[in-house]
């Protein structure tokens, strides 16, 4: 499965007031492996960028004049997306950018020439998944990072590219797997702690003969390999194949 991980920066929070896109960037996964592949660009609005926003990705109008416009880059970013699962952060948001964006090359055009981006790719919003997996938490990105580990200190401010990047890295721990263990922390816990589990040996006594043996049933071994095999089509290796194909 080919899955796009991707982020926009705009000029304001709501498209319908005219707010514009100011740069895109994704980044390519390929069963669950980067690709080095990515799209990243930054483009001129034609307008004036909040101040709000400004003070979230630092950037300014006056930064963004000799940029393309989105009508120049619209058939090659479509060109890069097409066929892809998207994966989005708050998904209708961009989702909502691009479309319009989209909208406003057909109505220039005088055709319509484009469709929404839902014709083009799958759309996957990667906040809605973590507000199931983690009812009543906090779910931004940097609340994720720290959830599961991942390094985001370079994020001083907001970037389409690096957002992306962050992003691919969450995704795959948060679909990937247990990667800590709560045991009843509180919220704040578990999301800066990794807890570490030491288990201490003591012997067993007991009164009696051996332990019995129970060898597993054949149905028993095929959903053992039938999971094994799901797997390894999601996360695109399986040490335990690995150990078992060795022996």
């Amino acid at each position: 499965m080919r899955q796009i991980v991707l982020d926009t920066e705009t000029t304001g929070i709501e498209p319908r007031d005219g707010h514009r896109i100011i740069e895109i960037g994704c980044v390519e996964l390929v069963r669950r492996q980067l690709t080095q592949r990515h799209y990243h660009v930054y483009l001129n609005p034609e307008r004036e960028i909040d101040i709000e926003a400004t003070q979230v990705h630092g950037m300014t109008w006056d930064g963004l004049k000799d940029q393309p416009l989105f009508a120049q880059v619209a058939d090659d970013f479509l060109a890069f997306v097409e066929g892809s699962e998207l994966l989005i952060h708050n998904a209708p948001f961009d989702v909502g950018f691009i479309n319009a964006e989209l909208e406003r090359l057909n109505q220039q055009l005088g055709q319509a020439r484009y469709g929404r981006l839902e014709d083009y790719c799958q759309i996957f919003d990667t906040l809605a998944y973590a507000r199931r997996r983690h009812p009543g938490q906090r779910n931004s990105l940097d609340a994720l990072c720290k959830r599961y580990h991942v390094d985001n200190t370079g994020r001083t401010l907001h970037g389409a590219l690096l957002d992306s990047e962050i992003l691919a890295d969450v995704y795959l721990r948060m679909t990937g797997g247990q990667t800590a263990l709560s045991l009843g922390q509180d919220e704040e816990e578990q999301q800066n702690t990794l807890v570490d589990v030491h288990l201490s040996r003591r012997p067993v006594q007991r009164q009696g003969g051996d332990l019995p043996i129970y060898y597993a049933q054949a149905e028993e071994l095929a959903a053992h390999q039938a999971k094994l095999a799901q797997l390894e089509a999601q996360s695109g290796a399986c040490l335990w194949l690995a150990q078992e194909s060795s022996v």
